[in-house]
């Protein structure tokens, strides 16, 4: 597929229920003829859409990993119309290791499309996904959280769409996966995009797709992990995948455009003035950073450049100049 140099266990095109890996090839000192083992599930009942569900693309981020993993387990292919591929590792090491970068290469996956079929393992994988499944599929869900160092509520991205037919099929999704939040792009995207994440790769090779950040701190909370099982089934049944789920009734979603981020000025500790969902006025104080190793030296203030909701904050206490600590969003523009 593609001169791609990964080997797939299981064959995407075979009626029924698979599961296995994708044989990433690998030598090192332990491993001479190694490979790395990305696990895959494709459930193919013939005619019908080919969703695509990924998660793990960031190793510490894990309601998708687990909601994915549960999916994979559960559901045959007597329950769908069409076809589901899940790669719920799709960074494996990343996602074996619980961080958001491969110990292997030190691959960000999700800033590496559209890869390398000779290049780093991330480089191989991000080349595989873009080229060997996304054309096999017409939908994709990528599921993201904040990872360690920061916490989202759960929130939907997505694009703005290319045709008022993508528009509306994107607005389907969006009402569908129905979170409480929905990060809604303004710009980019389409088969010229030039974005080195997942999104960008099925934008290229026009897919339809979205994206969930769904907490993170690097913990698992019952009520998000609800809200992504919930989604992922409304999506596949508002897809005709899955016709026999029955929906609840739609809680609604706020969209948001993002204005953008606010960062640390300085390396110390950072003490918060604000939470998850307060309104901020530009050049509000909504933070000090302290200098315990020179605790006579005064705190250093942190402003916001931008008015806004908070949608976005840092898990992690100690800062270093550059990291982010707020991401401000505001109310869509229609």
């Amino acid at each position: 597929m593609a001169g791609t140099l990964i080997e797939a266990e299981i064959d995407f095109e075979k009626p029924g229920k698979q599961t296995g890996f994708l044989r990433v090839p690998h030598s090192v000192h332990r491993s001479a003829y190694g490979w790395i083992p990305v696990p895959v599930v494709a459930i193919n009942s013939g005619d019908g859409p080919t969703l695509l569900l990924i998660s793990g693309i960031h190793g510490d981020e894990y309601e998708g990993q687990i909601a994915l993993t549960k999916l994979a387990r559960n559901l045959t292919a007597d329950q769908i119309k069409g076809r589901v591929i899940i790669l719920t590792m799709a960074n494996f090491h990343a996602a074996d290791s619980g961080l958001r970068t491969s110990p292997v290469d030190d691959g960000n996956l999700n800033r590496t499309f559209p890869g390398d079929t000779r290049g780093t393992p991330t480089e191989m994988i991000a080349h595989y996904i873009e080229e060997c499944l996304m054309p096999l599929a017409d939908y994709m869900v990528d599921l993201h959280s904040g990872g360690t160092s920061l916490y989202y509520p759960p929130t939907l991205l997505r694009g703005m769409g290319q045709s008022p037919e993508e528009t509306e099929i994107l607005q389907s999704l969006q009402e569908a996966f129905d979170l409480p939040y929905a990060w809604v792009f303004t710009g980019g995207g389409g088969r010229n995009s030039t974005a080195r994440t997942a999104m960008g790769a099925a934008n290229r090779k026009g897919v339809v797709s979205v994206m969930a950040e769904l907490g993170g701190g690097g913990t698992v909370t019952k009520d998000i992990l609800s809200q992504t099982e919930r989604g992922l089934n409304r999506i596949m049944h508002s897809l005709g995948i899955l016709p026999d789920y029955e929906p609840d009734q739609t809680r609604g979603t706020r969209e948001l455009n993002a204005k953008g981020s606010i960062f640390a000025c300085e390396n110390g500790l950072f003490e918060p003035f604000i939470d998850i969902f307060d309104t901020v006025e530009q050049g509000e104080i909504v933070g000090e950073i302290h200098y315990p190793d020179t605790p006579w030296r005064a705190p250093d203030p942190v402003s916001s450049p931008y008015e806004g909701m908070v949608l976005c904050k840092r898990m992690l206490g100690q800062v270093r100049r550059g990291d982010a600590l707020f991401q401000i969003a505001a109310d869509a523009k229609r």
